[in-house]
């Protein structure tokens, strides 16, 4: 059975999520530990739940969620996963963070990369691919049927959506991957994003300003 731990990081408040299973197999979502508390806190309950890191995930690659990627790439030996439209971002972090006031190295890169329907498997678990652009090229979501969630960063909010003023950032497109990746997903499947607390995909349907009026 999948269980899944939440932590708020940085000054942005972005959820890491770590996704686990009776394995101790895991998966990193988002690490946005960027204070040395912050990374001890992560590998604290890492080690305290006896668990072993096997893939490192991004929903996108804007530089409050990627913030403690060198961290645990370092420490866990693995290269994080992420779709290629991310690179943009990636190879650009330092100045990126630079501009926010973070003073940061330059993540440890991909070797491969995601694609739209893709499967992440670790443990006795698996993750389907949802590429869904609009917020920030290369956003994705982790969609798991079984246990009825999706993981989805910047791309929908309770009662919200991503912002469309940052680069590469498009409303019309944000939209369209909402519609067409998320809104088809059963109403009961719970959202996990990128900021804020959990939703539903029923409930974002019937109150999500962005989205009334459709259902």
């Amino acid at each position: 059975m999948i269980q899944i731990k939440t932590f708020v990081f940085n000054p942005f408040q972005v959820n890491c999520y770590v996704l686990y299973d009776e394995t101790g197999a895991c998966a990193i979502i988002d690490p946005s530990c960027y204070e040395k508390h912050e990374e001890k806190e992560l590998a604290g309950f890492i080690e305290e739940a006896g668990l072993k890191p096997e893939c490192i995930l991004f929903t996108h690659c804007h530089i409050d969620h990627i913030l403690g990627s060198r961290f645990v790439s370092k420490k866990y030996k693995l290269k994080p996963l992420t779709h290629k439209d991310s690179l943009l971002f990636l190879e650009n972090s330092k100045e990126y963070g630079k501009s926010f006031g973070f003073d940061v190295s330059r993540p440890i890169m991909p070797e491969k990369f995601l694609e739209d329907g893709d499967a992440v498997k670790f443990g006795n678990q698996e993750l389907k691919v949802l590429h869904a652009p609009g917020h920030a090229d290369g956003s994705l979501c982790y969609y798991h049927e079984k246990a009825g969630f999706v993981v989805v960063g910047d791309v929908l909010f309770n009662n919200g959506i991503g912002r469309t003023d940052l680069p590469t950032g498009d409303y019309d497109t944000l939209i369209k991957s909402i519609f067409e990746k998320l809104m088809d997903l059963p109403e009961e499947v719970t959202v996990y994003p990128g900021h804020g607390p959990s939703t539903s995909i029923g409930y974002e349907k019937k109150s999500n300003p962005f989205l009334t009026g459709v259902y």
